[in-house]
């Protein structure tokens, strides 16, 4: 393949093909030690952001010379067209999806999240910038700040991207004006106060033309900065996960055969080496790491976001959701806390509402208990309401039926981070980052509203009034009642509350699990056996605090 621009070698190689083969390993090597940076584009609609994009890559020289032919029309060069790769969108001249593209330089590798500028797709924004380390949003040097601009820029402060680089495209159809300039880089350092954003750089660019967005401009002699390539090239990696406190989430617990036993799983923050000591959560107990085995062999430390399957000294406890953390500083654990949620829905989200929410490798049920506000993006403040429709975003408060593992998502993007799940078809209904967290007290009573289900107790009234007793002073909701299981008990159950049926049959003491997915009834004491009522409270604390999947791997959700 040969890239656009690069000129064709015609001079004989005679080297051998060990030679070859040496330098290439080197070629591979070099490219391997480079330091990657993630960036997103954000910006209005029509403010250019596609077309900067193909223009940094073909000024780069990362596009194929084929690709280039296919968006060329009538000797021009349609940039847009290198990124935009949906035919909806070659159509209607807009980007709609995420577009990701990879491209390397000398100095650095780089990967593009090109995100839509459209209000309608405001939730893809947030998608394709919520891993980025850099965010450009781009301003329209005729129009300035926008809604869309103001809404894209808080967007990413919310995220918690450092540093943002505002390109003030179509400088040319301002000629080159240094005061049209000047006015908008006001306007965007005091947006950039507003929002809390650490650092912002502005930079005169014209995507369509190319000044200052790989090679420096001759038309703009009063700006002296560098071009956009060079600040993504020296701009620092402030988002170093490999330096914060050591988070594991685990995914599988590993056994081939009986002489091994390893927990496999990404590393989500920190660095961890044989020999360190760690706490395996939620149980609290503390082991050492034995060994880090990967494909190719053990290693003699690992990193975010390495996957790995760590082996530890002590037999542990540990399966899909749990999570091997630092004794020194461990993930919160926590039921209720406060979150900022991009709302991604068609269906408006309300108080009361109840979701599958997904944080690292665990997923649970989730129940919002308030909206407190909604950001308002044009001006900028909080406004209370009852409600967020799509693409708003709001600050609301939300308690799950098990404890998270988590952290506050400024200190720790990976497990400060969820997504809420409708569980009625599976969408991604919201994107959440955790601003505030309440510690699970344990020294209270564990069962809530959050334990909910059908128990089926018989002929047993006594042991329904003590249980009834129980939990209504743990504070969960309790329905206690003589009529048989009906869908209409099961929609109470779902809602909240533990329904506790009785009858005249001294069949089996059960329990219908509502809040996991096509549960059978669990049996908790079998027919015509008399039962203490503590033992079922204490079989009700542990199946609200584990999974009912069919293996250790399986989160109990049916998803």
């Amino acid at each position: 393949m040969i890239f656009a621009g690069e000129p064709i070698a015609t001079a004989t190689i005679d080297a051998s093909p060990d030679d070859a083969d040496i330098r290439i390993e080197q070629q591979l090597e070099a490219e391997r030690a480079k330091d990657l940076l993630r960036f997103s584009t954000a910006g209005s609609v029509d403010d250019g952001k596609s077309t900067l994009i193909g223009r940094l890559l073909y000024d780069s020289q990362n596009v194929y010379e084929d690709h280039v032919r296919a968006v060329t029309h009538n000797a021009a060069i349609d940039f847009a067209q290198l990124t935009d790769g949906l035919r909806a969108e070659r159509e209607q001249g807009i980007t709609i999806d995420v577009a990701y593209r990879y491209f390397s330089t000398a100095k650095r590798k780089f990967i593009i999240a090109d995100t839509p500028g459209h209000e309608q797709y405001t939730r893809n924004m947030a998608t394709g910038a919520s891993t980025a380390d850099v965010a450009i949003v781009l301003v329209d040097a005729r129009k300035g700040i926008l809604d869309q601009t103001r809404r894209h820029a808080c967007i990413a402060a919310l995220l918690g991207i450092p540093t943002v680089i505002a390109a003030i495209n179509k400088m040319d159809l301002v000629d080159f004006s240094a005061e049209v300039f000047e006015r908008h880089r006001r306007d965007l350092l005091a947006l950039a106060q507003l929002l809390e954003i650490p650092e912002m750089i502005v930079v005169p660019v014209s995507a369509l033309d190319g000044d200052n967005v790989v090679h420096r401009s001759l038309r703009m002699p009063w700006y002296t900065g560098p071009s956009l390539l060079e600040l993504l090239e020296t701009v620092p990696l402030a988002i170093e996960r490999s330096l914060d406190a050591f988070r594991f989430p685990v995914q599988r617990a590993i056994r081939p055969h009986q002489d091994f036993r390893g927990f496999a799983g990404q590393i989500a923050a920190g660095t961890v080496r044989p020999g360190d000591e760690v706490i395996a959560l939620p149980s609290g107990s503390r082991t050492r790491v034995r060994s880090i085995a990967t494909w190719d062999g053990d290693l003699e430390a690992a990193k975010a976001p390495q996957s790995v399957v760590l082996t530890l000294e002590d037999e542990t406890d540990l399966s899909r959701g749990d999570m091997i953390a630092a004794v020194a500083a461990p993930p919160h654990r926590t039921r209720h806390f406060e979150a900022t949620v991009v709302w991604m829905h068609s269906n408006p989200l309300r108080a009361g509402a109840t979701f599958l929410l997904k944080h690292s490798t665990q997923t649970v049920r989730a129940h919002v208990v308030q909206i407190r506000s909604r950001i308002d993006v044009e001006h900028l403040d909080q406004r209370a309401t009852d409600q967020l429709a799509l693409n708003d975003i709001g600050e609301v408060v939300i308690e799950t039926s098990r404890a998270l593992l988590a952290d506050l998502y400024r200190e720790n993007r990976a497990t400060g981070s969820f997504i809420l799940i409708d569980p009625a078809d599976n969408a991604t209904a919201g994107a959440g980052m955790i601003r505030s967290i309440s510690d699970v007290d344990e020294s209270a009573p564990t069962i809530n509203r959050a334990t909910r289900g059908l128990l089926v107790v018989g002929n047993r009234s006594q042991l329904a009034s003590q249980i009834e007793k129980e939990l209504l002073e743990a504070g969960a909701l309790v329905l206690r009642t003589r009529v048989p299981v009906s869908a209409s008990l099961v929609t109470i159950a779902r809602l909240g509350a533990v329904v506790l049926v009785e009858s005249d049959d001294n069949g089996p003491l059960t329990l219908a699990r509502v809040d996991v997915l096509n549960a059978k009834p669990l049996e908790l004491a079998p027919a015509f056996e008399s039962v203490d009522p503590d033992q079922i409270l204490s079989k009700l604390q542990c199946l609200e605090s584990i999974s009912t999947g069919e293996n250790e791997n399986d989160n109990g959700l049916g998803i």
